[in-house]
């Protein structure tokens, strides 16, 4: 597939050593007050707000806030009113990148991505630019290690998955979003551990990267996902898992 979800997988498991979890705390506390204001407070009625949660607690955050995020959405606490909003950027080597933010300034925003972009051999594209080369899945990627390949075959199509890909070294579920948290609920209850699970935006082709270029592509991946606004990074490169490991 691509370099998002390996890019991801490396994230997760480096992330106990250099955690930055102010930053991952704030970026969960928008995601479910923006997840509690557009579909009520109730999980078990809001996919967006249970994702949400179940990432929140995956990184241990306290239950209290939690709650407080999901009242300042519905409105029972005062809170920062956020603003989605998608760029679509090329990166080294003419990648494919999708940027969502969470922001309540959309021009602080936007010079941000611009001097990040700058500053690592990328652009700022039109809108529509590269928005056509993704499509919205649901994935949870597990490690191939211990996972026996056609039990969880057997159990995510059962579930309602579309398709398991095998990588070098994970297995890749895809679902349709609608499908992702019956998909993602059946392999908690089968035991299985996964490194990551979301609504993910899935590139149809990848730009095959390497040497300064795939150095330049993560340099750009780690510095957009550090920027205060920015929620979510997708992006069409392909490099090597061990170039990736090497690198990340």
């Amino acid at each position: 597939m691509s370099g998002h979800s390996k890019w991801s997988t490396i994230k997760h498991k480096k992330g106990a050593a250099d955690a930055k979890r102010g930053r991952i705390f704030t970026r969960l506390i928008k995601e479910i007050t923006v997840a509690a204001r557009m579909g009520g407070g109730d999980p078990d009625a809001n996919p967006r707000l249970r994702t949400a949660i179940a990432s929140a607690k995956a990184e241990n955050m306290p239950k209290d806030n939690i709650e407080r995020a999901i009242k300042k959405g519905t409105g029972e606490l005062e809170g920062v009113n956020y603003e989605e909003v998608t760029y679509e950027a090329y990166g080294p080597g003419g990648v494919a990148v999708l940027v969502e933010c969470l922001t309540d300034n959309k021009n602080r925003a936007v010079a941000e991505l611009k001097h990040i972009m700058d500053r690592h051999a990328g652009s700022l594209g039109e809108p529509g630019c590269v928005a056509w080369m993704f499509k919205k899945k649901g994935l949870i990627v597990l490690d191939r290690e211990g996972v026996d390949e056609e039990h969880l075959l057997d159990l995510a199509l059962e579930a309602g998955a579309e398709d398991v890909k095998e990588e070098e070294t994970t297995f890749e579920v895809l679902t349709e979003p609608s499908d992702f948290e019956p998909v993602r609920a059946a392999i908690e209850e089968a035991g299985l551990a996964y490194g990551m699970a979301e609504v993910s935006m899935i590139p149809q082709n990848t730009v095959q990267l390497e040497g300064k270029q795939a150095q330049q592509m993560l340099n750009l991946m780690e510095a957009l996902e550090d920027a205060e606004d920015v929620n979510r990074v997708y992006a069409n490169f392909d490099i090597p898992d061990d170039v990736m490991e090497a690198m990340g």
